[in-house]
């Protein structure tokens, strides 16, 4: 990875009081503020949220300059949280992060189990814990494929595009993106982002609609066109983001189409192509068309 943001997300005082207001109105003024910085990117935005309250992880895969670490920062401003950044370049040493001379594994036992071993002593990381690493498309220079286990601790990887010509236009003409940051209220804090986690962890999920996730699992590992078939942790990832999307769309039970709009975010990085000349993007598409709803 050639740059890597680790945000290390903790209360912020600084921030409005929604104590007394509903979840679903909290959520659709987040993600309007999120929008107001990350034009024309409103799916980017609520997939990453969903991320976060679901517990996981974010790889925010792009070229250079479209807005990636921007969202990291928009989305610690806007709930509350704080942002550590680490700069992943070549030149860097596992010793400028941890005690240790695997820094690898030091990332993975983070994003994992949630602490940190220095010295044979464990500490336990805050809480809420979000990881969102940037990195740049493999076809730029000096940028490296992540291996296959730390990859698969992502719940979801996305990508944020180039803007429409409108949100360009404002984007050229607006003032500083940090001018914009630094001018942003926080409408959340720490503990409100721990309840969105409870709450999403609570949401119903019914047996038919774990037997539509266990449906594409096992359509993935039969399947001719992939190199091989998808995990039970990628299985409990896309049942989790699912209800993650649910809540934030103020339902109490998570619906097929929930799964069907997280699938790419979530499967998509976890699936190969059999043939090296099939295009890996667009996997988990093809296996929604492919799986019927049982």
């Amino acid at each position: 990875m050639t740059d890597s943001i680790r945000t290390e997300f903790v209360g912020n005082p600084d921030r409005v009081d929604t104590a007394d207001v509903p979840i679903g109105e909290t959520v659709a003024q987040v993600l309007s503020r999120i929008n107001e910085v990350i034009l024309g990117k409103p799916l980017q935005a609520k997939l990453a949220l969903s991320c976060l309250v679901a517990g996981g992880h974010l790889l925010i895969e792009d070229v250079p300059g479209v807005g990636k670490t921007t969202l990291g920062q928009v989305l610690a401003r806007v709930l509350g949280l704080e942002l550590s950044r680490i700069q992943f370049t070549s030149d860097l040493l596992p010793a400028d992060i941890v005690a240790t001379p695997k820094a690898q594994s030091a990332l993975l036992e983070a994003m994992e189990e949630h602490q940190v071993t220095v010295d044979g002593e464990s500490h336990v990381l805050p809480k809420p814990f979000f990881v969102i690493a940037t990195q740049n498309p493999m076809n730029q220079v000096g940028t490296f494929p992540l291996p296959e286990s730390q990859l698969d601790r992502f719940m979801m990887r996305i990508g944020i595009g180039y803007p429409d010509p409108l949100a360009e236009k404002q984007l050229l003409t607006r003032p500083d993106t940090r001018i914009i940051l630094s001018g942003l209220a926080s409408l959340m804090s720490a503990d409100k982002v721990i309840e969105l986690q409870v709450a999403a962890a609570s949401v119903h999920t019914s047996v038919a609609l774990v037997d539509y996730a266990q449906a594409l699992l096992a359509a993935s590992r039969r399947s001719p066109w992939l190199l091989q078939g998808l995990s039970p942790r990628a299985g409990i990832a896309l049942v989790g983001a699912a209800r993650a999307w649910a809540l934030l769309n103020g339902q109490d039970h998570v619906v097929p189409e929930d799964l069907q709009q997280v699938a790419a975010a979530v499967l998509d990085h976890r699936l190969q192509p059999a043939e090296r000349e099939v295009p890996a993007g667009g996997l988990a598409e093809r296996l929604i068309r492919e799986t019927d709803i049982p």
